[in-house]
């Protein structure tokens, strides 16, 4: 079977969407998250699926990718790494609480929470951002399609305009490698 129009095609919708993406929003999360380190503040990141998988990955990129060696490292904390607590929080609450229950026990005023979120309408991910919000956290959200609840409730928020959660979600870790190029040569 031939393949090579279906993979033209994807690849082309990619490029495509790359182009769309703020510089100018990224640029602003980059400082947030040098801000963050310095001012020795925890960054926790989640998701669900795919997203998930993204949290986990900004985690080992950040705390180790771009921290090793230095003399001030980035804190980042995944609240989906910790499946007996989730699936605690899940079972004995809601699924909806599986991330609100860290925060609760960890977050301080001024901490950073990423909610991924393709669709950006993640009940899970939308009630951690409130919390975080009425905690004194900062909040920022990384979405697809329309953004969602969860570009309209954060106070900074990376879009991926593009109503595809494939191509959402590679570009999600895109801009994790991105933001890892940037800041690994550097001693920021």
């Amino acid at each position: 079977m031939n393949f090579i129009d279906e993979i033209s095609a994807y690849f082309e919708k990619l490029k495509q969407t790359i182009d769309l993406i703020s510089k100018e929003d990224l640029n602003q999360l980059i400082n947030i998250l040098i801000q963050a380190k310095n001012d020795g503040k925890t960054i926790f990141v989640m998701g669900n699926g795919g997203s998930a998988a993204t949290a986990s990955h900004y985690c080992c990129d950040f705390n180790k990718g771009i921290s090793y060696g230095k003399e001030k490292m980035f804190k980042f904390i995944c609240l989906n790494d910790n499946i007996p607590t989730m699936m605690a929080y899940a079972n004995d609450l809601s699924y909806d609480e599986i991330f609100i229950g860290p925060l609760r026990n960890f977050l301080q005023k001024g901490d950073i929470v990423i909610g991924i979120s393709g669709s950006g309408n993640s009940n899970n991910v939308i009630k951690a951002i409130e919390y975080a919000n009425n905690m004194g956290g900062f909040t920022i959200g990384l979405t697809g399609y329309s953004g969602g609840k969860v570009k309209q409730i954060c106070k900074h928020n990376v879009h991926i305009p593009v109503d595809d959660m494939q191509i959402t979600e590679d570009l999600h870790l895109v801009l994790d490698h991105c933001i890892m190029s940037i800041l690994s040569p550097k001693n920021i």
